[in-house]
């Protein structure tokens, strides 16, 4: 490298920190000083100190900045809608119509059941099956013949 641009260099660098002891001059200068704020507090013995302080603000980043320059007015409808949640029940019942899926009643079933009250009065009686009757191998005829052919006549139901 030549001498000459290492010299531009050190010079554009000179420049920003200058720059930037500049922008910490003007921020110290910013804050009023302790004695022109003497003269602004009440000549009450108590509480001058703190008069001083609050005349004189905060320094540095923690500085009140309460303008109105770059400020922007909100609207209360905007801040209530802000609050208030978003009601995603359209979106829900789009999704669950669009798939044609449906699960096993097994499955369902199970699903019910876990999720069902854990005390006794809150579940359902299970309902037994009841085992299917008995059918018959001969017909009512085939009785009827057997008690004529047996007995020599029909036999009353009862007696």
């Amino acid at each position: 490298m030549s001498a000459s641009m290492i010299r531009k260099g050190l010079e554009l660098l000179s420049d920003d920190l200058k720059d930037k002891k500049q922008k910490g001059a003007a921020r110290k200068k910013n804050t009023p000083k302790k004695a022109e704020m003497m003269n602004l507090v009440s000549t009450n013995r108590q509480g001058v100190s703190r008069g001083v302080r609050r005349l004189q603000g905060r320094l540095g980043p923690g500085k009140s900045k309460a303008t109105v320059k770059g400020k922007r007015v909100k609207s209360a409808v905007e801040e209530f809608r802000k609050t208030q949640g978003k009601s995603h029940l359209t979106s829900n019942l789009q999704y669950f119509l669009r798939t044609g899926f449906s699960a096993a009643e097994s499955e369902t079933a199970k699903i019910v059941s876990q999720n069902s009250g854990r005390q006794s009065r809150h579940r359902p009686d299970r309902t037994v099956p009841k085992p299917p009757e008995e059918k018959s191998v001969f017909t009512e005829e085939e009785f009827l013949q057997f008690q004529k052919e047996y007995f020599g006549r029909t036999v009353e139901q009862g007696n």
